[in-house]
């Protein structure tokens, strides 16, 4: 039930992103029709205007929301392929680096906590098949606890790491739809250009200057 619910909520959300983006660029292209209008309306004739691409604001949003639920999925979004085998290369090796210092650790603080309950049976007591000997130990206690904290330190610090790499690749994913964004095209310009026409029924000349916008 709780699997189903929670895909059903990521099923939902996604699809909200997706008609508001929809809805997003509907409105930056009426936007684009409406401003040779709103330059006309005010004295100045706008000879062209071209918009080659549409911004969408939601973008960066929607790329850090598909980094979240799984890292590497906002790279994709944003089409940087090749982006996405490295967070999985790093946050995998994050986790791999954890589980190990994990398994250490246990195995160390259970052998320990053997010897304090007064058992001689620990897999490190004998570690070199010599034959147990008792109160002599392979291993000292004192081994078994240095070993148990350093594993733990490890472990800790391979989390912390792991969810910096996390953080990163949501970062990352929304940094980059940000500059995907800017417009870098060579044909963006403006000029002035003199503007000249016959009104058709006065038969007067309209003097002006016409405003050549590309995008």
């Amino acid at each position: 039930m709780g699997k189903s619910l929670f895909i059903f909520i990521f099923l939902l959300t996604t699809s909200l992103l997706f008609s508001q983006e929809t809805k997003q660029d509907s409105i930056a292209t009426q936007k684009a029709d409406s401003l040779s209008t709103d330059l006309k309306t005010k004295g100045i004739v706008v000879e062209e205007v071209t918009f080659q691409k549409q911004i969408n604001p939601l973008a960066p949003s929607k790329a850090a929301f598909l980094s979240t639920i799984f890292p590497g999925m906002g790279q994709i979004y944003n089409k940087r392929y090749w982006k996405a085998p490295i967070v999985w290369g790093a946050i995998g090796t994050g986790i791999a680096v954890y589980s190990f210092n994990n398994t250490e650790y246990n195995r160390y603080r259970d052998a320990f906590k053997r010897r304090r309950a007064g058992f001689e049976d620990d897999e490190f007591f004998d570690i070199n098949n010599s034959g147990i000997v008792s109160g002599n130990p392979d291993v000292s206690d004192e081994a078994l606890q240095d070993a148990q904290e350093r594993f733990q330190e490890q472990r800790d610090l391979s989390l912390l790491v792991t969810i910096l790499l996390y953080a990163l690749n949501v970062v990352d994913a929304n940094v980059d739809a940000h500059l995907k964004q800017y417009n870098i095209d060579d044909k963006l310009s403006m000029d002035f250009k003199p503007y000249l026409d016959y009104n058709q029924v006065t038969a007067q000349p309209n003097y002006g200057m016409a405003l050549v916008i590309k995008f």
